[in-house]
């Protein structure tokens, strides 16, 4: 069933910013095919829910099938999900390394291949990478190699896509946050965590869900890395 409404696929959608980012491209009238392993059906006819670990190959086919089935189309994809483990560098289990490599690299690849290709036979399309400040900006005290292993890679993956797919009309871009207020943190940590940002805060999950929206409707921006935390790439 073929329909001009737009139709976004968003991973990582259980909760937190990817709940937030379903409810946001809902309320610009996208129909929205949501992920997670977690994630439970929704009463919404405009949300599809498929839970599944979006490393996994087959359930990257599925999300992009079932756009196509139920809603004829795929526009946007954002790449939410991801796995985020603060570990001195030597501390990591050879489990740490799998786990997050499967989830923020493994996972980006398939959805993303298999997006992009529906994209290039419509002429358009956009994909957003949630990343992190972090794999740029390295924060003392907080160790977060394999965030910059992966999260960098995907900043890098922007660019070099956002070339490639320039002059067939698929944009690529990132938002990368500084650390957002999320039930990921304990508020015991929020002042600490507060700290870390020359504004003084932590980010909102609505600063997220607003830079994507942002980049949604810019459409002269592509290869961006849209740094979303509290002045963090700027300097301390």
């Amino acid at each position: 069933m073929n329909s001009p409404r737009k139709v976004a696929i968003i991973t990582g959608a259980s909760q937190g910013i990817g709940a937030s980012l379903v409810k946001a491209y809902r309320d610009r009238d996208y129909r929205v095919v949501a992920n997670s392993r977690s994630i439970k059906p929704s009463s919404d006819p405009d949300v599809v829910a498929i839970a599944g670990d979006i490393a996994d190959r087959a359930v990257a086919e599925r999300l992009v099938n079932e756009a196509m089935s139920r809603f004829g189309r795929v526009d946007t994809l954002v790449n939410n999900a991801g796995i985020f483990i603060a570990k001195p560098f030597t501390a990591y289990t050879a489990e740490d390394y799998a786990n997050v490599l499967s989830v923020n690299l493994n996972g980006f690849f398939h959805i993303t291949q298999l997006a992009i290709a529906q994209m290039e036979k419509q002429g358009s399309g956009h994909v957003v990478n949630i990343t992190t400040t972090l794999a740029e900006y390295a924060i003392d005290g907080v160790p977060s190699v394999l965030a910059s292993l992966t999260k960098g890679g995907l900043n890098s993956a922007t660019k070099s896509l956002a070339i490639e797919y320039a002059k067939r009309g698929i944009r690529v871009n990132a938002v990368a946050p500084g650390v957002i207020k999320t039930p990921m943190h304990g508020a015991e940590t929020h002042a600490a965590l507060a700290a870390l940002h020359p504004v003084g805060r932590m980010g909102e999950i609505s600063d997220v869900v607003e830079a994507t929206l942002y980049l949604e409707s810019a459409g002269f921006v592509t290869g961006e890395i849209l740094h979303v935390d509290g002045g963090q790439s700027a300097g301390h």
